[in-house]
């Protein structure tokens, strides 16, 4: 089973509908103040681990839930430039991001261990598949 990504972006709705690869995924769309990061999802035989590049962030500006099976990472980040033009002018630029992604848990994932880290643009979050759910080794059956 794989991770299911979900949309809490409903004003955007006829968007997705015309950006959606029919395949799986989505079509990034570059918009005036909104910026959605890419995330890769890696299945191994232990653990999928998601890759959400969100560079020019700092580790304390993300916030990531739990809530039941629904992984929720989203993020908000405001900035105030201020620049002098000669004399009695100054000139104040804002600038404001947000995101919000959220993924449905496999079931065989096991959310009491669920770690994440930030490092170099790259939110990393590790998701232990259950023991039961591990790819079990070969083993032989003697006939008796």
């Amino acid at each position: 089973m794989s991770l299911i990504k979900r949309s809490d972006r409903l004003p955007f709705l006829f968007d997705d509908l015309f950006t959606t690869d029919w395949l799986g995924g989505t079509t990034n769309v570059n918009k005036v103040g909104f910026n959605t990061p890419a995330v890769n999802i890696k299945e191994t035989d232990d653990e999928y681990t998601l890759e959400l590049a969100a560079p020019g962030l700092i580790k304390e500006d993300f916030n990531i839930e739990l809530n039941n099976d629904l992984l929720i990472i989203s993020s908000e980040k405001k900035i105030e430039n201020e620049s002098e033009e000669k004399g009695r002018y100054t000139r104040k630029e804002f600038s404001y991001t947000s995101f919000k992604r959220s993924f449905t848990l496999p079931e065989t994932a096991n959310a009491d261990k669920i770690e994440a880290s930030y490092e170099n643009g790259m939110l990393l979050i590790k998701l232990p598949k259950k023991e039961e759910a591990k790819v079990q080794p070969k083993r032989w059956i003697e006939i008796s």
